[in-house]
């Protein structure tokens, strides 16, 4: 099953809020819409109501200026009240351009340059595995993330540390192929020992069934085969769009798409 109603009213309220404050990287934000709306509804053992429970799975935005996707799923989930969505990148409001975890109920780790959200996370589930602590982490990366050396030096730990409660998740949208393309990526990550899924990612059914705890002892890379500004056709896969908001006139014509 792809996207239904609830993907598009998130859509919509991600294009809204980019207008009205005039920043965000909204295609980026759809491309992985799809992917944080299963985690945190059909995959995640977390409680919006005590977030930070020591029970918890950890899940890290690593390429957190697609931070809109994750605040529309974050209060969708009763994170925070839907009405500090309407304040994303005041002066005073608890939602920057990147997520900050000592002001956003539910954000592990706050972010900024890329490359760093995944490091932490291997640390977090190395952490977790010392302590006997069952929970599971996952990283979402984007694919020029992955241009990162931090990212080659994190899997190789992972995969000698036998991480296996940890699932790394690669939004694959070819965002960075007119810079340097990846190659075969999978084969890349099962080079370093990884056990390794490809899926669509805009694709219900096939993200939970990826997602689910595995029984191999080895960390999980999911290859999610996205398109970068999901949902709205001037947008998709069009570099013109990476950070640019939508003018009045512009989000009626996709809201229309919607309809």
């Amino acid at each position: 099953m792809s996207s239904g109603p609830e993907i598009n009213s998130l859509r919509a309220q991600i294009l809204q809020m980019a207008q009205k404050s005039g920043e965000g990287h909204v295609p980026s934000s759809l491309s992985i819409l799809d992917l944080l709306w299963v985690l945190y509804t059909r995959v995640l053992t977390i409680d919006p109501s005590n977030p930070n429970s020591e029970n918890r799975d950890r899940f890290f935005l690593s390429k957190g200026h697609a931070s809109l996707g994750l605040y529309s799923v974050l209060s969708a989930r009763g994170f925070f009240p839907q009405s500090e969505l309407e304040n994303f990148c005041e002066f005073e409001s608890i939602l920057g351009g990147h997520p900050d975890r000592l002001k956003v109920p539910g954000v592990e780790a706050s972010t900024g340059s890329l490359g760093h959200g995944f490091p932490q996370a291997v640390g977090v589930a190395l952490a977790l595995k010392i302590k006997r602590n069952p929970s599971r982490v996952f990283a979402l990366i984007g694919d020029g993330e992955a241009n990162e050396g931090t990212i080659w030096e994190s899997a190789l730990l992972a995969a000698h540390h036998n991480l296996d409660n940890l699932v790394c998740i690669l939004d694959f949208n070819h965002s960075t192929d007119r810079a340097l393309k990846l190659g075969e990526i999978s084969l890349k990550f099962k080079s370093f020992n990884w056990e390794v899924k490809e899926i669509d990612g805009h694709n219900h059914e096939q993200i939970t069934k990826s997602l689910m705890p595995q029984s191999s002892s080895r960390p999980l890379f999911v290859l999610a085969h996205t398109i970068k500004g999901k949902g709205f056709s001037p947008m998709e896969n069009n570099p013109e769009w990476h950070h640019k908001a939508p003018n009045k006139e512009e989000i009626k014509t996709f809201l229309g798409e919607l309809n």
